[in-house]
């Protein structure tokens, strides 16, 4: 965390409300930029812990009084417009050609307590992770990401779920003739020929010894860029995207597009 990451954030936070023609409550001490600024500051620097991010930020005097009970209200209030700017910054770097698709596991709680969890219950939501060679239970993040490992687009599934459920959607928003790498858990020669003749944008999942091979392009292009994706990973594992605590269904959600819109950031910056 630094004073040009926190005003960059503000800045462009504050543009992008405006050109929603997004208004604050004239009552409000704070602005509503400066609320989701201490939510993408608090995912970025303290794992998603408002309360710690909210007083530091009040001590540096960058956002005015508030107290942590009418931050949390309104911060819950602002889910809709969170989700709305993570998908405009997604667009705004939807400029490349080469794109990396992965989904990342999002427990709820631990698996002993799955039984008496309040946010969701039901068996779609007992996963695995093969890449950890583990068990969770609560929901696994999609991801589409840009070479420069910003989130391009996004989408949260049940965890039993398979990976190839929501790809369509995903891959549906990207710039006709797009290439998406991915890994071997997308293997489908339908979804390979519904993305690209639907969309135009060419899946390439790296294949299994037993079947056929990628040719010596798509191999090179999987080899260049599937790195991205685990260090985006690496990034949201330390944000505390695996440990998130949440009272509902609502606070899990905007703690995870904040972490999402806290990467798009610092990537950017860099």
């Amino acid at each position: 965390m630094n004073d040009h990451y926190i005003v960059t954030v503000y800045v462009m936070i504050d543009d992008l409300l405006k050109a929603m023609q997004h208004k604050t409550d004239v009552r409000a001490g704070c602005s509503d930029a400066e609320i989701l600024t201490v939510g993408i500051v608090a995912a970025q620097a303290f794992q998603n812990h408002h309360e710690r991010a909210l007083g530091v930020l009040q001590r540096l005097g960058y956002i005015g009084k508030v107290s942590l009970s009418r931050f949390n209200r309104r911060l819950h209030r602002l889910l809709q417009v969170l989700y709305q700017l993570g998908w405009l910054v997604g667009e705004a770097f939807q400029g490349g050609k080469v794109y990396i698709i992965d989904t990342c596991p999002l427990p709820v709680c631990k698996r002993v307590r799955a039984r008496r969890c309040r946010k969701v219950k039901g068996r779609e939501f007992y996963g695995y992770c093969a890449s950890r060679d583990e068990h969770y239970f609560g929901w696994q993040l999609h991801l589409v990401c840009n070479t420069d490992g910003i989130p391009i687009a996004f989408d949260l599934l049940p965890a039993k779920w398979d990976e190839l459920v929501g790809v369509q959607e995903l891959l549906a928003g990207l710039p006709e003739g797009s290439v998406v790498v991915a890994d071997k858990g997308y293997i489908s020669q339908k979804d390979e020929i519904l993305a690209y003749v639907y969309g135009g944008v060419r899946l390439v999942p790296r294949y299994r010894n037993n079947m056929r091979g990628n040719s010596a392009e798509d191999t090179a292009l999987l080899d260049a860029h599937r790195r991205q994706i685990e260090a985006v990973n690496s990034q949201l594992e330390k944000m505390g995207l695996q440990r998130l605590h949440a009272s509902t269904n609502d606070g899990f959600a905007f703690k995870v597009l904040a972490s999402l819109l806290a990467l798009a950031f610092h990537n950017a910056l860099k």
